[in-house]
């Protein structure tokens, strides 16, 4: 039985529309998230591993080497059990700097450029023989089923598929995600494919050819040769070395690497994977014997790795044959596709974009994405290029031990990224190099029919295929102890220390808390554009803001520390770690150290910490809770406190002081001083500069109300805080200040009530009788000169009482009594009210006022208290005032205080009288037109308002005439609006 060269051709190609579709209708969206993104379909992505080893190449080496066949499965399957300890850690590290290869891997981790070049070529080179493997058993398969196929025709058809699928759906850029979803299903389907197909295949030949378990059992009862050698070839000990390999395989595969890391969709997945991936793989192995029997008992003519195929033909089955014909296609093409594209990436970060960087180039999203097409081309010809040379002459077995024993050099490296920080570039790259040459001498060019390094001297090349594990163990013991010897005798850089630590195993960041060039984002897109150019620049740095949730204007020094090391990030999976890690240093680079180091970012370890909070054992456990207990004592502090460090970066802002003044910790830790509002930062900037260590009762306004402070300062050094920097407590004292005022005004009017009712008492009586007898004599005499100066006594004793009765109200002006009662006065309004009551009288008619207050200037006060004070300083000015004078009053906000003038154009104040004018009794007007109380009850209530009044005069100096009288208060401000200040200024 067999199938025409064009119904296979047409076959292969229906199904690899069908694949085409799958990941096609995926990226559509028409598929739920939930099915793309479940656990399960990454599981079986994973499947890509066993590409065609799973459906032909298994059922050859079990009957060479029995039971060792299933090394191939247990080795991975051991990586993935253990993938708590390694595979997670390196998941952590690719996922956090976006390593999207292990190429990217290893020059983050050991901070060189040669070093993720290397692991490049090294794959590169490795990757062929297993490309090769995958050619050669479809072309080969494909001749069985259609011997007038040709395999050369077969293989370029399957090479131009490959190169087709990996275009469309493996190097393009995904906007949305980092994440290939219609690859990873494609290739889900794939392992669906194939372990459906090996498990129908065994079904079919226990059932068909042994007629069930009792009849294998007969028959291999009767066939001692058949089940001797499965049971002892498992001594030889190329099992060990292929169980090595695959277990290695997990890390260095690139296919692996780029399923199991840059395609994980979460680490909840990689959890499932962990003991999923094993079951899978049992799976593939389960029918392997069965198929293996089945085709020594049908004497399927075949090679053994193609017993697959024979055994469907010898059961005369076409439609079993096709089956198993799709699924050794499906394996090949999703191991090569997902190859190619990991490999193309490797390239371009580590090969090509070393030597050209795209500076040049008015769309680097689009020039990267046709060079890494142009890669995979290039890939897959060399592939093609070494089967046609060396590949199809050697067996699916020893291609894998080639490329397996080869990728196998790469392991010391990997592990030495988690679990050896003091392995470094030149024992790596020393390790590599010898054992790759010896990989090269020993199994590349021995095996390579068509190269025999022996033929100068005459020496006919025989490889022995039964050895190949030797060398590759003699391969890897050299490279261990190379890598080991060359990193202790060599000394790491401090970037490779760095590094390490980030990389190892429950090691935190411990980055410098140093001050970028750049002092905001928009700094970070300018300085950027030039490598990258602006477009994409900005593209980036808004990409890293969205994802660190920052506005897009940032500028606190903390917020751009992080804001850099995810651009930085970010342009790692676009570019590579080495370029990346290049252009973020040259274009965003730090100021220089003002001395020799500076402190650690606090904040960095912080959120380390946070994240390794369950994690943490023993003493560090212990340790940590020890560190949390007095950092929650520290923010709970009743009293108001921040740290500030030696550069004035705001370290520590503890929830007392987040209620003083209505800033949050999250808007200005990690910012500096002079980043709070203009009241804040004067005084904080002010008192953390200076040299004293205590301030006291320091006047401070806050949204309309006075506020007293006193300030404390420690400073942070020794040998436990080598870093500087300073503590500073702020003690909200208002209200001790307001309750001695209070009793300090109690006692006043105490006083003075007791004053004011002795001179009641002593003069009221006396001038009442005067008022009398001036009374009496008006109605007993007709004389007008009496009766003229019976009228001035009365007046006189009129204007007694007046001092008396203002005497009294001055008594009972209060100082602080009612601050807590003030409401928002608009200070237009009073003005205009004191106004109109001014203009009720008969003085003054032809004097103008001018009411230049802004209606929104508003004071927390008394209202009628402070009309008080306008009346009375309208009515001096408007005494003061020739006629037809104006009276200009204005006013204006300055910070956090209310600037209000009043103006005249009278003869103004003698400069020797200005500093009396506020004592009672004391006045500058003639005799009998006012009593001296006037601007001293002015001033006592601009007081008990906390503001201040000053006098200038004259108030127009050319022409030496009038007088400014200059009232200072409080501003208030509403909430709302005093937040929105607050945060209008920090942006």
């Amino acid at each position: 039985m067999s199938f025409s060269a064009s119904g296979l051709v047409l076959a292969s190609l229906v199904y690899l529309l069908l694949l085409f579709g799958v990941a096609w209708i995926t990226e559509q969206g028409m598929l739920p998230k939930q099915w793309v993104r479940h656990p399960l379909v990454y599981t079986l992505s994973l499947g890509v591993y066993a590409g065609i080893w799973a459906v032909y190449a298994a059922i050859g080496m079990a009957a060479e080497t029995g039971y060792g066949f299933l090394a191939y499965y247990l080795g991975i399957s051991g990586a993935f059990l253990l993938a708590p300890v390694l595979l997670n850690p390196i998941m952590r590290i690719a996922r956090a700097y976006q390593l999207t290869s292990l190429a990217d891997l290893f020059a983050y981790r050991y901070r060189s450029q040669w070093a993720g070049t290397l692991v490049t070529l090294c794959s590169g080179a490795a990757i062929l023989a297993l490309l090769s493997m995958q050619i050669q058993a479809v072309a080969v398969s494909a001749s069985i089923l259609a011997p007038d196929t040709s395999p050369k025709a077969m293989s370029l058809l399957f090479c131009l598929i490959v190169l087709l699928f990996a275009i469309l759906f493996g190097a393009r850029r995904n906007q949305n995600s980092e994440n290939h979803q219609g690859l990873v299903l494609a290739i889900a389907f794939d392992s669906l494919v194939k372990v459906g197909a090996l498990l129908t295949l065994g079904a079919v030949i226990l059932f068909q050819v042994f007629d069930g378990m009792e009849g294998l059992d007969l028959w291999l009862a009767m066939n001692k040769a058949a089940s001797g050698t499965m049971t002892l070839a498992i001594d030889d000990g190329s099992w060990r070395a292929l169980m090595l390999m695959s277990f290695a395989g997990a890390l260095v595969l690139p296919h692996m690497y780029h399923m199991t890391f840059s395609e994980n969709p979460s680490p909840k997945s990689l959890a499932k994977a962990s003991w999923g991936l094993p079951l899978y793989l049992l799976l593939l192995a389960l029918p392997v014997p069965v198929i293996l029997w089945g085709g020594q008992a049908l004497d399927v003519g075949t090679d053994p790795n193609f017993y697959a195929l024979g055994v469907a033909q010898a059961l005369d089955s076409p439609l079993l044959s096709l089956l198993m014909y799709i699924a050794g296609l499906s394996a090949a093409s999703g191991l090569m596709i997902v190859s190619t594209l990991a490999l193309a990436g490797m390239v371009l970060n580590h090969v090509v974009l070393p030597v050209k960087t795209p500076r040049d180039q008015a769309d680097i999203y689009r020039w990267l994405q046709w060079v890494k097409r142009l890669l995979i081309a290039v890939i897959i010809f060399f592939a093609l290029l070494f089967h046609e040379t060396v590949g199809q002459e050697l067996d699916l077995a020893i291609l894998g031990a080639i490329s397996l024993s080869g990728m196998l050099q790469l392991l010391p490296g990997a592990l030495g990224v988690i679990y050896w920080p003091e392995g470094n570039r030149r024992g790596l790259i020393a390790g590599l190099v010898t054992g790759l040459v010896i990989w090269l001498a020993t199994l590349v060019l021995p095996f390579s029919h068509t190269i025999n390094p022996l033929a100068w001297f005459n020496v006919p090349l025989v490889p022995d295929y039964s050895n190949w594990h030797i060398f590759t163990f003699i391969s890897i013991t050299a490279n261990v102890t190379v890598f080991g010897l060359f990193s202790i005798l060599s000394a790491s850089s401090a970037e490779e220390t760095s590094a390490a630590q980030a990389c190892s195993m429950g090691a935190l960041s411990r980055p410098q808390r140093r001050e970028l060039l750049a002092s905001s984002s928009t700094e970070f897109i300018r300085q950027l554009a030039d490598p990258l150019g602006y477009g994409v620049a900005r593209r980036e740095v808004e990409r890293a803001l969205a994802q660190l949730k920052l506005p897009n204007i940032e500028y606190r020094p903390y917020q751009l520390r992080r804001l850099r090391d995810q651009v930085e990030i970010n342009l790692s999976g676009l570019l590579g770690p080495s370029v990346a890690r290049d252009m973020v240093h040259r274009h965003l680079g730090f100021k220089p150290l003002a001395r020799g180091n500076t402190g650690q970012d606090i904040r960095y370890v912080e959120r380390a910490l946070g994240d390794y909070q369950n994690r943490l054992t023993g003493l560090a456990g212990e340790l940590d809770n020890l560190r949390r207990h007095y950092r929650q004592t520290l923010q709970n502090l009743p009293i108001p406190a921040c740290s500030v460090g030696e550069d004035g970066e705001i370290l520590m802002w503890n929830h007392a002081m987040e209620e003083l003044t209505g800033i949050t910790a999250d808007d200005v830790v990690g910012a500096r001083l002079m980043a709070l509002p203009e009241h804040w930062h004067l005084l904080l900037e002010d008192f953390n500069r200076g040299e004293e260590l205590h301030r006291y009762k320091h006047r401070l306004d806050l949204r309309g109300k006075p506020h007293w402070l006193n300030l404390h300062k420690a400073a942070l050094s020794g040998p436990d805080h080598t870093e500087g920097g300073s503590i500073i407590l702020v003690e909200d004292q208002t209200e001790t200040r307001l309750l001695e005022d209070e009793l300090m005004h109690s006692e006043r009017l105490a006083s003075v009530g007791r004053l004011a009712a002795g001179v009641a008492h002593e003069i009221g009586n006396p001038v009442t009788g005067i008022s009398s007898l001036a009374q009496n004599l008006k109605l007993e005499t007709d004389n007008p000169d009496i009766l003229d100066t019976a009228d001035q006594i009365q007046q006189q004793t009129r204007r007694i009482s007046a001092i008396l009765q203002s005497l009294m109200n001055f008594a009972r002006t209060g100082n602080h009594a009612h601050a807590n009662r003030y409401e928002p006065v608009s200070i237009h309004r009073c003005v205009e009210e004191s106004v109109n009551l001014l203009s009720l009288s008969d003085k003054g008619m032809g004097i103008r006022y001018l009411n230049e207050v802004p209606e929104d200037l508003l004071v927390l006060g008394d209202e009628q208290r402070l009309v008080q004070v306008f009346v009375n300083l309208l009515a001096n000015a408007r005494d003061a005032s020739p006629e037809g004078g104006t009276i200009r009053v204005s006013g204006n906000s300055d910070s956090y205080s209310a600037i209000i003038e009043v103006i005249d154009e009278g003869s103004g104040i003698p400069e020797d009288q200005l500093d009396h004018i506020f004592e009672p009794f004391y006045t500058t007007k003639a005799p009998n037109k006012g009593t001296g109380l006037g601007l001293s009850l002015v001033y006592s209530i601009v007081e008990e308002h906390y503001g201040n009044i000053q006098v200038e005069s004259p108030a127009n100096t050319e022409t030496g005439t009038g007088t400014c009288v200059r009232l200072r208060l409080p501003a208030y401000r509403p909430e709302a609006d005093d937040t929105s200040a607050s945060q209008n200024e920090r942006s």
